[in-house]
């Protein structure tokens, strides 16, 4: 059995109860809200919302954030059992989940990834879903980045045969020649600053806006999607978002 892909809560090591608080308000929020679009994984996915990008992009597309810091394939796997896409109908789900799966091999890791991309087809047959390739992580080469990028080689493969499921690959120009990561592209050589996050998130704030208007005329017959580095751009502050 693949632990990673066994649905299981977070154990509240801190007893203070947060991530299960943090739970029952996504599942609330899903109870109250339309989205179009859901936001689900670990602290990349809950730090977007902190930011400028988040304001500018993606909250005008109707969208909820259920990202929780620290969360493995099995912890987003539990949440989407348990009540968070429940109530609703989102035209899109974003995943992005892994690199803090630490104890897991690549190949369980990415077993686990295809696991909550066949939990949002059961529960969500008609939405697309969107995952996103886990980020280089460490200021030079190491044994982690190696193992995401197997991580990413491995869910492109297994989520080939899943109904409108589309990989996004959001780590372009994070290495630099020599084989570094700039800290002002990810502040602590794991998260990333705003700069990281629109360098990141651009293509998926442009495939989503594709899916969203894919009946609009307009858009359709447009031969080439507006860039949103020149559609209403977030100011330049260069300020890292939240950690």
């Amino acid at each position: 059995m693949n632990p990673a892909a066994v649905p299981t809560p977070l154990e509240d090591v801190q007893g203070d109860g947060r991530w299960l608080s943090m739970h029952n308000r996504f599942v609330s929020q899903a109870r109250e809200s339309e989205p179009d679009v859901v936001f689900v994984g670990d602290s990349l996915v809950a730090n977007l919302q902190s930011t400028d990008l988040w304001e500018k992009w993606f909250a005008p597309m109707h969208s909820l954030n259920f990202g929780i810091g620290g969360d493995q394939t099995q912890h987003v796997l539990w949440r989407l059992k348990n009540g968070e896409l429940e109530f609703i109908r989102p035209k899109a789900v974003v995943v992005l989940v892994g690199t803090n799966n630490h104890g897991h091999s690549a190949q369980e890791v990415a077993g686990g990834i295809t696991e909550i991309c066949h939990t949002i087809r059961d529960k969500q047959p008609k939405s697309y879903i969107i995952v996103l390739t886990l980020l280089p992580r460490g200021e030079k080469p190491n044994p982690l980045r190696e193992k995401n990028r197997q991580i990413n080689e491995l869910m492109k493969e297994a989520v080939r045969d899943i109904d409108l499921c589309q990989v996004v690959n959001i780590d372009r120009d994070l290495v630099m020649q020599d084989g570094s990561i700039d800290h002002r592209d990810m502040y602590d050589y794991l998260h990333l600053t705003w700069q990281g996050y629109r360098r990141a998130f651009e293509p998926v704030f442009e495939l989503l806006t594709q899916l969203l208007h894919e009946n609009d005329k307009v858009i359709l017959n447009d031969a080439t999607l507006a860039s949103p580095a020149s559609d209403n751009p977030p100011s330049d502050n260069p300020s890292p978002c939240a950690e």
